[in-house]
């Protein structure tokens, strides 16, 4: 089990180093490679997959489902709290909902269960995505424009996947091999960046990164619980939601407060810090579902 989780965990943090090591001396434009990636690269990804006939999307209704309602009750179940500790909700929320499975969580699901994951992962990825495009930009300004929404590459890539896949739309297979090729760029890309993201740590409101590292995979996982028992979901998707439960916050909710003005250094500490905080989480999360032998 050991050798599993250092097989699954080590590609992610020599990636990630070889991020922060490159970002420490040579200061790269990661605005831009990260625009290029969300625009283009992942884009390609979820439409890849999305659009595969041979992954029948039915078969992931319920695990779209069990995501949906991670990300969401998240926000319920830890609302109290911040109203207890009198935090903003609109600073504290949103990084505790929407989680990195897009930087983190596609990785470490295709690393430790194999390509045959990667639908799966997808799913859980164009979930999280499109709940915060809607209701998280709703949740910081509630006159965004639902065109505004919809104008988001990945979303763009989920429409246009589900209806090739739902419609029975033959595609060339040089274009799905081209696509995939490019997709591909995404995955790796994303675990570089989110090492140089990494030197951006900022301490100075530890406190609430602490916090944040504590409650998001928490209650993510006590969401996942009794979904996994009632939920009828295989094995390999069971494995990946626990993984996706327990996914720290995603570096985009740092670049959205930066947008609405949500105190972005607060935001910066939280998913930074729980980002940090995952390097713990995850191993142990990992012996547990490989100790279940759920794949």
């Amino acid at each position: 089990m050991i050798g599993q989780i250092l097989s699954t965990m080590l590609p992610v943090f020599l990636i990630a180093g070889c991020g922060a090591l490159y970002g420490r001396y040579r200061s790269p434009d990661i605005q831009s490679m990260n625009t290029v990636n969300m625009e283009l690269f992942v884009p390609m990804l979820v439409f890849a997959v999305l659009a595969d006939q041979e992954a029948p999307l039915a078969d992931f209704a319920w695990l779209a489902t069990a995501g949906a309602i991670i990300v969401l009750g998240s926000g319920l179940i830890l609302w109290p709290l911040a109203r207890v500790l009198k935090l903003n909700v609109k600073t504290f929320l949103p990084p505790m909902m929407f989680s990195n499975s897009g930087n983190m969580g596609i990785p470490v699901i295709v690393l430790a269960f194999g390509e045959a994951a990667l639908p799966a992962a997808v799913v859980l990825f164009v979930v999280e995505m499109i709940l915060h495009f809607s209701v998280g930009l709703y949740m910081l300004d509630p006159h965004t424009s639902i065109l505004r929404r919809l104008r988001v590459p990945v979303v763009l890539a989920t429409i246009a996947g589900l209806t090739v896949n739902a419609g029975g739309i033959p595609m060339p297979g040089w274009l799905m091999e081209a696509l995939n090729m490019l997709g591909g760029i995404s995955i790796p890309l994303m675990l570089f960046t989110l090492g140089i993201r990494m030197l951006d740590v900022d301490f100075s409101d530890w406190k609430l990164g602490l916090l944040g590292a504590i409650a998001c995979p928490a209650s993510g996982l006590i969401l996942a619980w009794p979904m996994v028992v009632l939920m009828d979901l295989t094995g390999l998707q069971i494995a990946s939601l626990w993984v996706f439960a327990a996914l720290p916050p995603a570096v985009l909710n740092y670049m959205v407060a930066e947008q609405y003005r949500q105190e972005p250094h607060k935001v910066a500490s939280l998913v930074l810090i729980a980002n940090l905080g995952s390097l713990v989480v995850m191993p142990l999360v990992l012996g547990l579902v490989f100790s279940a032998n759920l794949v």
